[in-house]
Formats: C-alpha cells, structure tokens, sequence
C-alpha cells in the first residue's frame, strides 16, 4: 500500500515537471519572439479639402485680333507692345494704293450697272428713246402715205383709171405700213421684258456690295483699336511687308481676364460651376490669384498625349497682373469638410470593398471595419468605427504585413 503511494506520488511530480517544463518554454519563447515594429497614428478631427491640380493659359475674355485686309506693305506703325489705348486709336497704317484703286474700280462698276438699271427700267438709254420715236414718227407717216395712196387709187379705180391690181398692191402696201407701226410703237414702250429689268436690278446689288466690301478694305488700311484696353502684341514693323490675313496686333483689356484650364478626363466627373481656385504663375512665386468654375467641359479634346477637357476659369477680382497666353497652374476644391475625424490614408486598408483599418488595443493589433468619407491627398475621413484618441496603425518599418495577436512595438 505504501508502495503504490510512492509511485502515485512520483508520477504526479512526474506530470508536475513536465507541466512546468512547458509553461516556462512557451514563457521564455513570448519574452524572447521578435516582435512587429510597427508606426501608429491618431485618429484627430480637422477640416479636410479634396483637390485636383492642373495646367491652364490666361486669356483675355473680350480679346481682338487686328489682321491685315490685305497683302501690302505697313507704312507706319504707332504704338508699342504694352501700351494703353483708347477706342478708335490709330495703331499703325498700311499701303493702300491698290485698296484705293479696288474702290475705283469698284465705283466705275456700281455706276455701269445703274446705268444699265435705269436703261432697263426706262425702256432705253436718251439715244435709244430718241431713236426708237424717230421711228415711229417715220413709220407713222409711212402708213398715212400707204393710206392716202389707197384712198387716192379707190376713187381712180371709180372712174376706170386704175385697175383692180392697183388697188390690191395699194392694200397691201398700206397693211404693211400698219404692222410697220405697230412694231416700232411696240419695241418705243416695252424694249426690256421684266426678266431684264431684274437682272439689271441684281447687277446694281451686287456692285453695290462689291464697292462696300473695297470701301471697308480702304477702311482697314488704317488699323485701329476696336476698344479701350491694352496693346499686348504688336507683329509687324514699319516697311515690313504682311501677307493679307497676316495677325498685326492684338488687343484686350487685361482687367478682364479667364483661364482656360485643362483637367485630365478622370478628373471631370469631380467638377462643377462654382468651385473655387487658386491659380499661382511660377514668374511670380510669391503671389496667389483666386478665382472659381465659370464653365465645365462639354467634350474632351486630345492635349498634347493627354484627353483632356477643358475649363473656364474666371478670376476674382483681375489686377492686370497674369499676362495674356501665360502657362498657371490652377488647383480645384472639388469638396470640403470640417471637424470630422480622419486617419492617414496608409492606415486604412480594404478587402472585398470592405475599408478597414488595425486598431492599436492594450498592446495588440484589433481588426476593425470603418465607414471613410471624403479623402484628400494624405488623409481620409472616418465617419464610423472610430473615436478621437484611438490610434491605428500605418505599416511596419520593415514593410511586413500587419496582422492581428502579433507581439509589436511601438516607433514614433
């Protein structure tokens, strides 16, 4: 009896042992475990803006090109890129000998076809009327004579005097005298027919137009500002000899200036009228113009190797200071929030479409699923899931995978 109590007792110290064993192998192998090294981040309430950035080109929103009428040469130029000028101002003048002499011809035309206009519409030109009553006066006395020869051969015919053969050639010389008469009346009052009469009329538009159109080239030889603004180019030279089409100047008032601005396609969905801008110009780095969306696009375009679509950007309050065709760049606030709680955007994490992120939690990494709302460049906000203070964690510094019930470490 005493026997199987001994060996009772030595197997239970036996198992005792063992159970030590393992309890101080699986202590000094938790204490010894490398553990995960990892950055952690609080969840903090600040305002968070999205943005999008891109390039633009200023441009006047009222701007004028000044072309030359036609191929000639500039006789004198007046003014000087960047020189303020008022309406009306002369600017510089061309060669306008064969202007002049277009007007000339253009002239001699306009009065040919009023000429011929008033000879449709008056049956004839004096020469003709005078020639044309000349004629009926002649083939009137013709037919009285043819008349008075018939009566004359009648009354012999009476007597026995004249035969009946006389009498006949005498009626047949006096209904031809008739139609003779009757012709030349005809042709005195209706010498034009009114298809005529139209077409002369058509012919006096048309002249006309072609003598405006030389007038208004006349007119363009003297090249003038259109409004009260800048003079911001000038391309042309005293003596310079310009081709017809050819850009002279441009002019703009340069308090009332736009940017145009192009936004890669992925980017339009996010835009809308009104928005607001900040456009900087690298020329001056220190100043900051604002401005919002006038117009968003209506098509893409291909710019450059991108599709883009482009925008119209109106800037508060112009100063004059953005030159005309300068490059800026412009940066959109598509949206905007305030007090709301974010995290950085490495700290969020997502699978199946399900956004989650790992919660730092008495010392170990929880697994918790978030509601995120607007993001930015670095933050994103966190509309459920989360409270202010806790802290989650953003990645390990030796780029391994972050799980749960790992031992880590804490690096600021």
């Amino acid at each position: 009896m005493a026997e199987a109590r001994k060996q009772m007792d030595r197997r239970w110290l036996w198992l005792g042992s063992v159970a030590l064993l393992v309890i101080v192998f699986f202590s000094v192998r938790s204490l010894t475990r490398e553990r995960l090294t990892i950055r952690v981040a609080s969840v903090e309430r600040q305002s968070l803006s999205s943005t999008v950035s891109t390039n633009g080109r200023v441009e006047p929103r009222a701007n004028y090109e000044l072309h030359s009428p036609i191929s000639t040469t500039v006789k004198a130029v007046y003014v000087q890129p960047g020189d303020l000028v008022s309406a009306g101002k002369l600017l510089m003048q061309l060669d306008d000998v064969d202007a002049r002499a277009r007007v000339a011809t253009a002239e001699s035309g306009l009065k040919s076809a009023q000429a011929a206009f008033e000879a449709a519409s008056q049956n004839g030109t004096l020469a003709q009327r005078q020639a044309a009553a000349a004629e009926v006066e002649r083939a009137r006395i013709d037919r009285d004579q043819a008349q008075h020869d018939l009566d004359a051969l009648i009354k012999l015919q009476a007597t026995g005097a004249a035969s009946a053969g006389e009498v006949a050639a005498a009626r047949q010389r006096l209904l031809s005298a008739q139609n003779a008469f009757q012709a030349s009346q005809q042709s005195a009052t209706n010498r034009y027919a009114p298809a005529d009469i139209a077409r002369a009329k058509a012919a006096v538009a048309d002249a006309q137009a072609n003598l405006a159109a030389a007038q208004q080239v006349l007119a363009q030889t003297n090249v003038v500002a259109p409004i009260a603004g800048t003079v911001y180019t000038v391309n042309c030279g005293r003596t310079e000899f310009v081709q017809q089409g050819a850009l002279l100047a441009q002019v703009a008032d340069l308090r009332e200036e736009r940017v145009r601005a192009y936004f890669d396609e992925p980017e339009i969905g996010r835009l809308a009228v009104g928005q607001p801008i900040v456009i900087k110009w690298d020329a001056k780095p220190d100043k900051v113009w604002h401005g919002h969306i006038e117009r968003t696009p209506v098509t893409v375009i291909t710019y450059g190797t991108r599709t883009v679509g482009e925008v119209l950007i109106a800037i508060d309050g112009p100063d004059g200071g953005l030159l005309p065709d300068t490059n800026v760049t412009v940066t959109v606030t598509t949206s905007s929030q305030t007090d709301v709680l974010s995290i950085p955007r490495e700290a969020l994490f997502s699978e199946g479409g399900r956004p989650y992120v790992y919660r730092l939690v008495d010392g170990e990494l929880v697994r918790t699923r978030v509601v995120t709302g607007i993001p930015n460049l670095t933050q994103i906000a966190i509309l459920s899931g989360l409270k202010e203070g806790d802290r989650v964690a953003t990645g390990t510094i030796t780029g391994q995978p972050l799980q749960e019930g790992l031992p880590i470490k804490v690096v600021q």
